[in-house]
Protein backbone atom coordinates (compact mmCIF):
# COMPACT_ATOMS: atom_id res chain seq x y z
CA UNK A 1 0.00 0.00 0.00
CA UNK A 2 1.00 3.47 -0.75
CA UNK A 3 0.66 4.45 2.82
CA UNK A 4 3.37 2.53 3.67
CA UNK A 5 6.05 1.82 0.83
CA UNK A 6 5.03 4.72 -1.28
CA UNK A 7 4.01 7.52 0.30
CA UNK A 8 1.26 9.59 -1.68
CA UNK A 9 -0.16 13.10 -1.57
CA UNK A 10 -2.71 14.47 -3.56
CA UNK A 11 -3.57 17.84 -4.15
CA UNK A 12 -1.07 19.59 -1.45
CA UNK A 13 2.35 18.83 -3.19
CA UNK A 14 1.41 21.79 -5.08
CA UNK A 15 2.92 24.35 -1.74
CA UNK A 16 5.44 22.36 -0.77
CA UNK A 17 6.65 22.58 -4.66
CA UNK A 18 6.69 26.41 -3.73
CA UNK A 19 8.36 25.97 -0.69
CA UNK A 20 10.96 24.73 -2.39
CA UNK A 21 10.81 26.65 -5.02
CA UNK A 22 11.13 30.43 -3.32
CA UNK A 23 14.22 28.67 -1.11
CA UNK A 24 16.15 28.00 -4.22
CA UNK A 25 14.93 25.23 -6.62
CA UNK A 26 15.82 26.67 -9.39
CA UNK A 27 18.78 28.62 -7.78
CA UNK A 28 20.02 26.00 -5.55
CA UNK A 29 24.03 27.21 -5.60
CA UNK A 30 22.71 30.46 -4.12
CA UNK A 31 22.98 29.22 -0.37
CA UNK A 32 26.64 28.94 -1.11
CA UNK A 33 28.21 29.89 2.46
CA UNK A 34 30.55 32.35 2.30
CA UNK A 35 33.32 34.11 4.77
CA UNK A 36 32.27 37.22 6.91
CA UNK A 37 34.08 39.91 5.56
CA UNK A 38 32.77 42.52 8.64
CA UNK A 39 35.21 42.71 11.54
CA UNK A 40 34.25 40.81 14.48
CA UNK A 41 32.75 42.40 17.10
CA UNK A 42 34.32 41.85 20.98
CA UNK A 43 31.39 40.48 22.51
CA UNK A 44 31.28 42.44 26.17
CA UNK A 45 30.76 40.24 29.58
CA UNK A 46 26.40 41.16 30.93
CA UNK A 47 27.18 38.92 33.65
CA UNK A 48 28.40 41.84 35.59
CA UNK A 49 27.73 40.34 39.63
CA UNK A 50 28.49 37.09 41.47
CA UNK A 51 25.37 34.84 41.47
CA UNK A 52 23.51 34.69 44.22
CA UNK A 53 20.88 32.11 44.57
CA UNK A 54 18.47 33.89 47.09
CA UNK A 55 18.27 36.92 44.69
CA UNK A 56 15.98 35.41 41.58
CA UNK A 57 13.88 36.56 38.87
CA UNK A 58 11.10 34.98 37.15
CA UNK A 59 11.07 34.20 33.62
CA UNK A 60 7.24 34.73 32.87
CA UNK A 61 5.07 33.07 30.50
CA UNK A 62 6.53 29.49 30.52
CA UNK A 63 3.26 27.46 31.86
CA UNK A 64 1.55 25.49 29.68
CA UNK A 65 -2.01 26.44 29.10
CA UNK A 66 -3.38 22.92 29.83
CA UNK A 67 -1.12 22.86 33.14
CA UNK A 68 -4.08 23.46 35.18
CA UNK A 69 -5.03 22.57 38.32
CA UNK A 70 -8.05 20.21 36.91
CA UNK A 71 -5.66 17.70 35.10
CA UNK A 72 -3.31 17.41 37.87
CA UNK A 73 -2.17 13.99 39.34
CA UNK A 74 0.69 15.64 41.79
CA UNK A 75 4.19 15.61 41.72
CA UNK A 76 6.59 13.77 39.12
CA UNK A 77 9.33 11.41 40.53
CA UNK A 78 12.52 13.41 41.74
CA UNK A 79 14.67 10.72 39.96
CA UNK A 80 12.94 11.20 36.68
CA UNK A 81 15.50 11.99 34.17
CA UNK A 82 15.28 15.06 31.93
CA UNK A 83 16.93 13.65 29.37
CA UNK A 84 18.30 16.81 27.33
CA UNK A 85 16.79 20.13 27.31
CA UNK A 86 18.07 23.66 26.46
CA UNK A 87 19.19 26.40 28.56
CA UNK A 88 17.90 29.35 25.71
CA UNK A 89 20.45 32.59 25.69
CA UNK A 90 19.33 35.78 24.04
CA UNK A 91 21.34 38.39 22.68
CA UNK A 92 22.12 41.69 24.24
CA UNK A 93 19.98 44.75 22.76
CA UNK A 94 22.97 45.98 20.53
CA UNK A 95 23.35 42.42 19.10
CA UNK A 96 19.56 41.82 18.12
CA UNK A 97 19.71 45.34 16.48
CA UNK A 98 23.13 44.61 14.71
CA UNK A 99 21.77 40.77 13.56
CA UNK A 100 18.19 42.45 11.85
CA UNK A 101 20.92 44.90 10.31
CA UNK A 102 23.21 42.07 8.98
CA UNK A 103 19.98 39.94 7.63
CA UNK A 104 18.53 42.78 5.78
CA UNK A 105 21.96 43.46 4.22
CA UNK A 106 22.98 39.74 3.24
CA UNK A 107 19.52 40.07 1.12
CA UNK A 108 20.20 43.54 -0.26
CA UNK A 109 22.19 43.30 -3.79
CA UNK A 110 23.95 46.70 -3.23
CA UNK A 111 25.30 45.74 0.55
CA UNK A 112 28.86 44.73 0.85
CA UNK A 113 27.62 41.85 2.65
CA UNK A 114 25.26 40.79 -0.08
CA UNK A 115 24.97 36.79 0.36
CA UNK A 116 28.17 36.64 2.17
CA UNK A 117 26.39 34.16 5.13
CA UNK A 118 27.71 33.50 8.37
CA UNK A 119 29.25 30.12 9.27
CA UNK A 120 27.72 29.05 13.25
CA UNK A 121 31.15 29.73 14.20
CA UNK A 122 31.12 33.00 12.80
CA UNK A 123 27.38 33.57 14.17
CA UNK A 124 28.49 32.55 17.46
CA UNK A 125 31.36 34.63 17.76
CA UNK A 126 29.30 38.24 16.54
CA UNK A 127 25.99 37.18 18.05
CA UNK A 128 26.52 34.75 20.96
CA UNK A 129 27.46 35.69 24.53
CA UNK A 130 30.91 35.74 25.76
CA UNK A 131 33.68 33.46 26.42
CA UNK A 132 33.36 34.43 30.13
CA UNK A 133 29.65 34.75 30.18
CA UNK A 134 29.39 31.19 28.48
CA UNK A 135 31.60 29.72 31.45
CA UNK A 136 29.43 31.24 34.35
CA UNK A 137 26.79 29.79 32.39
CA UNK A 138 27.98 26.20 32.01
CA UNK A 139 29.30 26.41 35.85
CA UNK A 140 26.06 27.43 37.13
CA UNK A 141 24.69 24.82 35.50
CA UNK A 142 27.49 22.30 36.82
CA UNK A 143 26.82 23.37 40.39
CA UNK A 144 23.35 22.52 40.38
CA UNK A 145 24.19 18.83 39.00
CA UNK A 146 22.98 19.16 35.58
CA UNK A 147 25.70 17.80 33.35
CA UNK A 148 26.37 20.01 30.19
CA UNK A 149 26.21 18.01 26.87
CA UNK A 150 26.75 20.24 24.37
CA UNK A 151 27.15 23.78 23.46
CA UNK A 152 26.37 25.00 19.53
CA UNK A 153 28.69 27.12 17.63
CA UNK A 154 26.48 29.53 17.26
CA UNK A 155 26.07 30.12 21.21
CA UNK A 156 22.37 30.39 21.31
CA UNK A 157 21.42 27.52 23.84
CA UNK A 158 23.10 25.35 25.96
CA UNK A 159 22.34 21.60 25.98
CA UNK A 160 22.02 20.07 29.56
CA UNK A 161 20.27 17.48 31.47
CA UNK A 162 19.51 16.27 34.99
CA UNK A 163 16.95 14.85 36.82
CA UNK A 164 13.35 16.49 37.96
CA UNK A 165 14.74 17.05 41.45
CA UNK A 166 17.61 18.87 40.11
CA UNK A 167 15.45 20.92 37.74
CA UNK A 168 13.13 21.81 41.11
CA UNK A 169 15.73 23.38 42.91
CA UNK A 170 17.62 24.84 40.23
CA UNK A 171 14.64 26.65 38.71
CA UNK A 172 12.46 27.11 42.05
CA UNK A 173 9.61 25.39 39.90
CA UNK A 174 8.12 22.10 40.68
CA UNK A 175 7.34 19.35 37.78
CA UNK A 176 3.85 17.44 38.23
CA UNK A 177 1.90 14.60 36.32
CA UNK A 178 -1.05 16.14 33.78
CA UNK A 179 -4.04 13.82 32.57
CA UNK A 180 -5.43 15.55 29.97
CA UNK A 181 -8.13 13.99 27.54
CA UNK A 182 -6.96 10.65 28.48
CA UNK A 183 -2.75 11.55 27.64
CA UNK A 184 -0.59 11.74 30.60
CA UNK A 185 1.71 14.82 30.31
CA UNK A 186 4.80 16.25 32.34
CA UNK A 187 4.58 19.88 33.00
CA UNK A 188 5.97 22.35 35.16
CA UNK A 189 3.31 24.05 37.70
CA UNK A 190 4.77 27.57 38.38
CA UNK A 191 6.93 29.54 36.03
CA UNK A 192 11.10 28.98 36.49
CA UNK A 193 13.67 31.72 37.98
CA UNK A 194 16.76 32.05 37.41
CA UNK A 195 19.46 33.86 39.29
CA UNK A 196 19.47 37.32 38.46
CA UNK A 197 22.79 37.35 37.80
CA UNK A 198 22.15 35.02 34.58
CA UNK A 199 19.12 37.64 33.57
CA UNK A 200 21.22 39.52 31.35
CA UNK A 201 22.04 36.73 29.16
CA UNK A 202 19.44 33.81 29.99
CA UNK A 203 15.76 33.39 28.07
CA UNK A 204 14.35 30.58 29.43
CA UNK A 205 14.50 27.07 29.37
CA UNK A 206 13.22 25.12 26.69
CA UNK A 207 10.95 23.27 27.36
CA UNK A 208 10.04 22.06 30.85
CA UNK A 209 6.86 20.22 29.70
CA UNK A 210 6.31 17.41 27.03
CA UNK A 211 3.36 18.88 24.90
CA UNK A 212 5.28 18.37 21.93
CA UNK A 213 4.61 20.05 18.85
CA UNK A 214 2.77 17.75 16.23
CA UNK A 215 3.09 16.79 13.14
CA UNK A 216 0.58 18.58 10.36
CA UNK A 217 0.23 15.15 8.43
CA UNK A 218 -3.30 13.58 8.52
CA UNK A 219 -4.05 10.42 6.91
CA UNK A 220 -7.29 9.23 5.37
CA UNK A 221 -7.40 7.06 2.65
CA UNK A 222 -4.69 4.75 0.96
CA UNK A 223 -3.52 3.80 -3.09
CA UNK A 224 -2.21 0.76 -3.84
CA UNK A 225 1.06 -0.92 -5.37
CA UNK A 226 1.04 -4.15 -6.79
CA UNK A 227 4.82 -5.33 -5.40
CA UNK A 228 4.61 -8.45 -7.93
CA UNK A 229 4.32 -6.38 -11.05
CA UNK A 230 5.95 -3.29 -9.00
CA UNK A 231 3.47 -1.67 -10.84
CA UNK A 232 0.75 1.40 -9.60
CA UNK A 233 -3.00 0.34 -9.98
CA UNK A 234 -5.12 3.00 -12.12
CA UNK A 235 -6.96 4.19 -9.21
CA UNK A 236 -4.45 6.42 -9.03
CA UNK A 237 -6.32 9.25 -10.21
CA UNK A 238 -9.99 8.41 -10.34
CA UNK A 239 -13.50 9.61 -9.54
CA UNK A 240 -16.33 7.36 -7.89
CA UNK A 241 -19.66 6.76 -7.93
CA UNK A 242 -20.54 9.56 -6.04
CA UNK A 243 -18.96 12.16 -8.30
CA UNK A 244 -16.39 13.31 -6.34
CA UNK A 245 -12.98 13.65 -7.73
CA UNK A 246 -9.14 12.39 -6.19
CA UNK A 247 -6.00 13.51 -7.97
CA UNK A 248 -3.13 11.79 -6.25
CA UNK A 249 0.23 13.46 -7.24
CA UNK A 250 3.51 12.09 -7.47
CA UNK A 251 6.42 13.82 -8.49
CA UNK A 252 5.92 13.91 -12.56
CA UNK A 253 2.34 15.48 -11.77
CA UNK A 254 4.35 18.09 -9.66
CA UNK A 255 6.67 18.92 -12.39
CA UNK A 256 3.87 19.43 -14.85
CA UNK A 257 1.22 21.20 -12.56
CA UNK A 258 4.26 23.96 -11.78
CA UNK A 259 5.92 23.80 -15.39
CA UNK A 260 9.43 22.89 -13.63
CA UNK A 261 12.21 22.25 -15.70
CA UNK A 262 12.69 18.77 -16.09
CA UNK A 263 12.65 16.84 -19.37
CA UNK A 264 12.03 13.60 -17.87
CA UNK A 265 9.02 14.72 -15.24
CA UNK A 266 7.70 17.38 -17.15
CA UNK A 267 4.82 16.64 -19.65
CA UNK A 268 4.99 20.14 -21.37
CA UNK A 269 8.55 20.88 -20.82
CA UNK A 270 10.37 21.93 -24.04
CA UNK A 271 13.69 21.59 -24.75
CA UNK A 272 14.07 24.62 -26.13
CA UNK A 273 13.65 26.28 -22.93
CA UNK A 274 16.64 27.24 -20.72
CA UNK A 275 18.61 25.51 -23.27
CA UNK A 276 17.10 22.55 -22.74
CA UNK A 277 18.62 21.47 -19.47
CA UNK A 278 17.11 19.97 -16.89
CA UNK A 279 17.11 21.96 -13.35
CA UNK A 280 17.01 18.66 -10.44
CA UNK A 281 18.31 19.81 -7.55
CA UNK A 282 21.68 18.62 -8.15
CA UNK A 283 24.74 20.20 -6.40
CA UNK A 284 22.13 21.29 -3.32
CA UNK A 285 21.10 19.37 0.26
CA UNK A 286 17.67 19.47 1.66
CA UNK A 287 17.15 18.80 5.57
CA UNK A 288 14.12 17.41 6.80
CA UNK A 289 14.08 17.58 10.51
CA UNK A 290 11.91 14.92 12.26
CA UNK A 291 11.74 12.75 16.08
CA UNK A 292 11.26 9.90 14.17
CA UNK A 293 13.40 7.04 12.23
CA UNK A 294 12.53 5.69 8.98
CA UNK A 295 12.48 2.28 6.91
CA UNK A 296 14.90 3.81 4.22
CA UNK A 297 13.12 1.37 1.96
CA UNK A 298 10.33 3.19 1.90
CA UNK A 299 11.56 5.61 0.29
CA UNK A 300 13.78 3.37 -2.28
CA UNK A 301 10.17 1.93 -3.46
CA UNK A 302 8.89 5.80 -3.83
CA UNK A 303 11.85 7.16 -5.85
CA UNK A 304 12.10 3.65 -7.77
CA UNK A 305 8.39 4.15 -8.55
CA UNK A 306 7.69 7.63 -9.48
CA UNK A 307 11.68 8.59 -10.59
CA UNK A 308 13.65 7.77 -13.73
CA UNK A 309 16.46 5.16 -12.73
CA UNK A 310 19.37 7.53 -12.73
CA UNK A 311 18.17 9.24 -9.58
CA UNK A 312 19.30 6.67 -7.17
CA UNK A 313 20.55 8.38 -4.18
CA UNK A 314 18.60 7.96 -1.09
CA UNK A 315 18.12 10.22 2.17
CA UNK A 316 21.25 10.50 4.93
CA UNK A 317 19.74 9.63 8.66
CA UNK A 318 21.81 11.56 10.94
CA UNK A 319 20.54 10.40 14.55
CA UNK A 320 21.58 13.46 17.21
CA UNK A 321 21.43 11.68 20.15
CA UNK A 322 19.52 8.75 21.09
CA UNK A 323 17.97 6.66 18.33
CA UNK A 324 14.19 7.75 18.45
CA UNK A 325 13.32 4.68 16.70
CA UNK A 326 10.09 4.13 14.07
CA UNK A 327 7.36 6.01 15.84
CA UNK A 328 4.26 7.75 15.11
CA UNK A 329 5.93 10.60 13.20
CA UNK A 330 7.75 8.13 10.85
CA UNK A 331 5.01 9.00 8.22
CA UNK A 332 5.35 12.78 8.20
CA UNK A 333 9.21 11.80 7.48
CA UNK A 334 8.90 10.15 4.84
CA UNK A 335 5.97 11.70 3.46
CA UNK A 336 8.92 14.99 3.64
CA UNK A 337 11.47 12.91 2.40
CA UNK A 338 9.87 11.29 -0.73
CA UNK A 339 7.70 14.27 -2.01
CA UNK A 340 10.79 16.74 -1.59
CA UNK A 341 13.62 13.58 -3.05
CA UNK A 342 10.67 13.29 -5.94
CA UNK A 343 10.72 17.53 -6.71
CA UNK A 344 14.43 17.94 -6.96
CA UNK A 345 15.50 14.20 -7.78
CA UNK A 346 18.94 15.43 -7.86
CA UNK A 347 19.44 17.34 -4.46
CA UNK A 348 20.92 15.36 -1.65
CA UNK A 349 18.75 14.77 1.95
CA UNK A 350 19.60 14.94 5.14
CA UNK A 351 17.08 13.63 7.68
CA UNK A 352 17.61 14.77 11.11
CA UNK A 353 16.11 13.26 13.51
CA UNK A 354 16.09 12.74 17.76
CA UNK A 355 14.34 10.49 20.19
CA UNK A 356 11.92 12.99 22.27
CA UNK A 357 12.62 12.58 26.05
CA UNK A 358 10.00 13.43 29.05
CA UNK A 359 10.81 17.40 28.83
CA UNK A 360 12.41 17.96 25.68
CA UNK A 361 11.26 17.52 21.69
CA UNK A 362 13.47 15.77 19.51
CA UNK A 363 12.34 17.88 17.28
CA UNK A 364 14.24 20.71 18.54
CA UNK A 365 17.30 18.81 19.08
CA UNK A 366 17.07 18.01 15.23
CA UNK A 367 16.92 21.15 14.15
CA UNK A 368 19.85 22.73 15.81
CA UNK A 369 21.80 20.07 15.24
CA UNK A 370 21.26 20.63 11.66
CA UNK A 371 21.98 24.35 12.04
CA UNK A 372 25.27 23.53 13.42
CA UNK A 373 26.01 21.12 10.96
CA UNK A 374 25.38 23.84 8.07
CA UNK A 375 25.24 21.17 5.39
CA UNK A 376 21.91 22.12 4.23
CA UNK A 377 20.47 24.98 1.51
CA UNK A 378 17.01 24.39 2.44
CA UNK A 379 15.04 22.86 6.06
CA UNK A 380 11.77 21.78 6.24
CA UNK A 381 9.96 21.37 9.08
CA UNK A 382 6.56 19.78 8.94
CA UNK A 383 5.80 20.57 12.75
CA UNK A 384 3.03 22.48 14.28
CA UNK A 385 2.21 23.87 17.72
CA UNK A 386 0.27 26.96 18.95
CA UNK A 387 2.17 29.76 19.68
CA UNK A 388 0.92 30.34 23.17
CA UNK A 389 1.65 26.68 23.99
CA UNK A 390 5.07 26.96 23.62
CA UNK A 391 5.29 29.81 25.87
CA UNK A 392 8.07 32.60 26.15
CA UNK A 393 10.97 30.83 26.35
CA UNK A 394 10.20 27.93 23.21
CA UNK A 395 9.10 31.34 20.97
CA UNK A 396 12.81 32.73 21.90
CA UNK A 397 13.99 29.29 20.99
CA UNK A 398 12.23 29.02 17.41
CA UNK A 399 13.19 32.46 16.78
CA UNK A 400 17.11 31.77 17.82
CA UNK A 401 16.91 29.18 15.34
CA UNK A 402 15.15 30.76 12.27
CA UNK A 403 17.48 34.06 12.84
CA UNK A 404 20.34 32.01 12.89
CA UNK A 405 19.39 29.59 9.84
CA UNK A 406 18.84 33.16 7.67
CA UNK A 407 22.47 34.75 9.02
CA UNK A 408 24.12 30.71 7.46
CA UNK A 409 21.56 31.68 3.87
CA UNK A 410 19.44 28.52 4.91
CA UNK A 411 16.07 28.90 3.82
CA UNK A 412 13.47 27.60 6.51
CA UNK A 413 10.12 26.08 5.30
CA UNK A 414 7.51 25.45 7.79
CA UNK A 415 4.25 24.24 7.93
CA UNK A 416 1.01 26.43 8.95
CA UNK A 417 -1.26 23.55 9.43
CA UNK A 418 -4.67 23.37 8.48
CA UNK A 419 -6.37 25.20 11.40
CA UNK A 420 -5.72 28.56 10.18
CA UNK A 421 -6.60 30.82 13.41
CA UNK A 422 -7.68 27.79 15.35
CA UNK A 423 -4.18 27.13 16.23
CA UNK A 424 -4.97 26.48 19.63
CA UNK A 425 -7.81 23.98 18.91
CA UNK A 426 -7.76 20.88 18.09
CA UNK A 427 -6.31 21.14 14.48
CA UNK A 428 -8.05 17.67 13.56
CA UNK A 429 -11.61 18.49 14.25
CA UNK A 430 -12.23 22.76 14.21
CA UNK A 431 -11.93 25.15 11.51
CA UNK A 432 -13.34 28.17 13.58
CA UNK A 433 -11.36 29.55 16.75
CA UNK A 434 -13.26 29.39 19.95
CA UNK A 435 -9.85 29.57 22.51
CA UNK A 436 -9.09 32.94 20.84
CA UNK A 437 -7.25 33.56 17.61
CA UNK A 438 -3.90 32.01 17.10
CA UNK A 439 -1.18 30.50 14.79
CA UNK A 440 1.97 27.85 15.07
CA UNK A 441 5.02 29.70 16.92
CA UNK A 442 7.21 27.41 14.59
CA UNK A 443 5.78 29.21 11.20
CA UNK A 444 5.32 32.85 12.61
CA UNK A 445 8.28 34.40 12.62
CA UNK A 446 9.50 36.80 10.10
CA UNK A 447 12.95 34.49 9.37
CA UNK A 448 10.91 31.23 7.72
CA UNK A 449 8.59 30.76 4.75
CA UNK A 450 5.28 30.01 6.41
CA UNK A 451 3.57 27.83 3.65
CA UNK A 452 -0.13 26.55 3.23
CA UNK A 453 -2.19 23.91 1.52
CA UNK A 454 -4.38 24.54 -1.22
CA UNK A 455 -7.32 22.62 -3.10
CA UNK A 456 -7.30 21.95 -6.66
CA UNK A 457 -10.60 23.64 -6.79
CA UNK A 458 -11.57 23.41 -10.26
CA UNK A 459 -11.23 19.41 -10.45
CA UNK A 460 -15.24 19.58 -9.35
CA UNK A 461 -16.01 20.84 -12.57
CA UNK A 462 -13.33 20.76 -14.97
CA UNK A 463 -11.59 17.49 -14.37
CA UNK A 464 -11.28 16.13 -17.68
CA UNK A 465 -9.91 19.44 -18.76
CA UNK A 466 -6.97 19.24 -15.93
CA UNK A 467 -6.13 15.30 -15.47
CA UNK A 468 -6.09 12.35 -17.61
CA UNK A 469 -7.53 8.97 -16.51
CA UNK A 470 -4.69 7.11 -17.94
CA UNK A 471 -1.20 6.79 -16.99
CA UNK A 472 1.59 4.71 -17.62
CA UNK A 473 4.97 3.35 -15.83
CA UNK A 474 7.01 5.29 -19.21
CA UNK A 475 5.44 8.97 -18.09
CA UNK A 476 6.08 7.99 -14.11
CA UNK A 477 2.64 7.65 -13.95
CA UNK A 478 1.87 11.59 -14.64
CA UNK A 479 -1.70 12.19 -15.06
CA UNK A 480 -1.77 15.93 -14.71
CA UNK A 481 -2.34 17.85 -17.97
CA UNK A 482 -1.16 21.61 -17.14
CA UNK A 483 -1.39 23.61 -13.75
CA UNK A 484 -5.12 23.09 -11.95
CA UNK A 485 -6.32 26.03 -10.37
CA UNK A 486 -6.12 26.04 -6.46
CA UNK A 487 -7.79 27.87 -3.46
CA UNK A 488 -5.96 28.12 0.02
CA UNK A 489 -8.17 25.33 2.53
CA UNK A 490 -8.85 25.88 6.32
CA UNK A 491 -10.84 22.64 6.32
CA UNK A 492 -10.54 19.30 8.30
CA UNK A 493 -9.56 16.11 6.59
CA UNK A 494 -12.96 14.86 7.36
CA UNK A 495 -14.73 16.98 5.96
CA UNK A 496 -16.33 17.55 2.30
CA UNK A 497 -17.18 20.48 0.35
CA UNK A 498 -19.55 20.33 -2.12
CA UNK A 499 -18.79 17.94 -4.78
CA UNK A 500 -15.17 17.90 -4.08
CA UNK A 501 -14.50 15.88 -1.04
CA UNK A 502 -10.86 16.38 1.18
CA UNK A 503 -11.04 12.69 1.87
CA UNK A 504 -6.85 11.93 0.90
CA UNK A 505 -4.18 9.43 1.67
CA UNK A 506 -2.42 12.50 2.80
CA UNK A 507 -2.97 15.73 3.93
CA UNK A 508 -0.53 18.35 5.09
CA UNK A 509 -0.47 21.68 4.68
CA UNK A 510 3.19 21.77 3.40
Amino acid sequence: MFSKSLSLKPRTVAPRLAALAAAGLFAFTASTSFAQTQQETVIPNRITQAINPDVRVTLQHNVHPLAQARFDQGAAPGSMSTGRIMLVLKRSDAQETALKQFLSDVQTPSSPNYRKWLTPAQFGKQYGISDTDLSAVTAWLQSQGFTVDKVPQARNVVIFSGNVAQIQQAFHTSIHRYNVNGESHFANASDPQIPAALAPVVGGIASLNDFHPKSNAARKSTAHFDPETKSIKPDLTLSDTSGNHYLYVGPADAATIYDTPSSALNGNYSSSLLGGKTYDGTGVTIGIVGDSNINASDVAAYRAGFLPSTYTNQPNVIIDGNDPGINGDATEALLDLEVSGGIAPGANINFYTAADTDLQVGLFLSIYRALDDNAVSILNVSFGNCEASQGASGNLQILNAWEQAAAQGISVTVSTGDSGSAGCDDPNTETVATMGLAISGLASTPYNIAVGGTDYNALATSFSTYVSTTNSASTFYRTALKYIPENPWNDSPLTNSGSYTTNMPFKDSQ
